[in-house]
């Protein structure tokens, strides 16, 4: 059966095929530092792609505890649920053909989405964009990492301070048909240390908007319920105390986080 993969899917569809489905492996994204597979999965007569992340395919690194990735992946994914902004596709944890793993709805990007976030001639910052690191090229050439003032991204931001996200590149920044924003690669996200690590540094210190204010009031209920008992299936109590620690460190802030000075502030590489 031919794959439908520009067809947008209501959630409660999406998670029922992700749990269900027969999952077909087609081959692996090179470009990913942990095993990272590209699969079609079908159920009913009903097929799409996903993301496939096994846990034997976790690469061990020396701050996360081994085994523990695809587990931040689907937390990150149920954070994004109770938000309500849509800002991590469907993710579920599930056996598959090679064990239990991160099983995510693969996102097409239409051919003309234009990205917001990218490296920018210096002198050329394009109007309403925000200028966050400077850089040459080969030849010396000066250019500047931006990204958009944009609504959409700054909820990704106050996301990736709640989840307190290691590795938010731009190209972990997909647009989708819908017109929204999501990001993907969440599994090194949750630490009970401050590793925030984000290209999205362009509102720096500026007052959260009142949506942003109104979203980190409900999980910070949420988190003592049912968001907080649904995390603790794949987070250490630890772990879990301190996503609710962070969400009331912001909300009394009532502005978007520095830049930590104690850990390099934008990843490697950044797009």
């Amino acid at each position: 059966m031919t794959a439908e993969p520009t067809a947008v899917l209501a959630e409660s569809d999406a998670l029922e095929l992700l749990g269900r489905g027969a999952i077909e492996i087609e081959g692996r994204l090179v470009d990913a530092s942990n095993t990272t597979l590209r699969a079609e999965i079908s159920l009913n007569g009903l097929t799409r792609r996903c993301v496939y992340k096994p846990v034997r395919g976790e690469r061990p690194l020396w701050d996360f505890p081994d085994g523990t990735l695809a587990g931040r992946e689907v937390s990150a994914y149920l954070v994004s649920r109770a938000t309500g902004w849509d800002l991590v596709p469907p993710t579920i944890l599930r056996d598959g053909p090679l064990g239990p793993g991160a099983l995510q709805l693969w996102i097409d990007e239409p051919e003309d989405a234009s990205g917001l976030i990218g490296f920018v001639p210096a002198y050329d910052v394009p109007a309403g964009w925000f200028p966050v690191a400077a850089a040459r090229d080969d030849d010396g050439d000066a250019y500047a990492l931006a990204h958009a003032d944009d609504p959409r991204l700054a909820r990704l931001a106050v996301f990736d301070a709640v989840i307190n996200n290691a590795d938010r590149k731009g190209g972990h920044v997909l647009y989708p048909p819908t017109g929204g924003i999501h990001g993907v690669d969440h599994g090194v996200s949750f630490h009970v240390e401050n590793k925030l690590r984000t290209v999205l540094w362009g509102w720096t210190g500026r007052r959260f908007p009142a949506d942003a204010v109104e979203v980190l009031t409900k999980l910070s209920t949420d988190l003592t319920g049912p968001l907080g008992e649904a995390l603790e299936e794949h987070l250490t109590i630890s772990e879990v105390q301190h996503v609710a620690l962070r969400v009331k460190r912001l909300l009394r802030a009532g502005k978007f986080p520095e830049p930590p000075t104690d850990w390099p502030a934008i990843p490697w590489p950044p797009i």
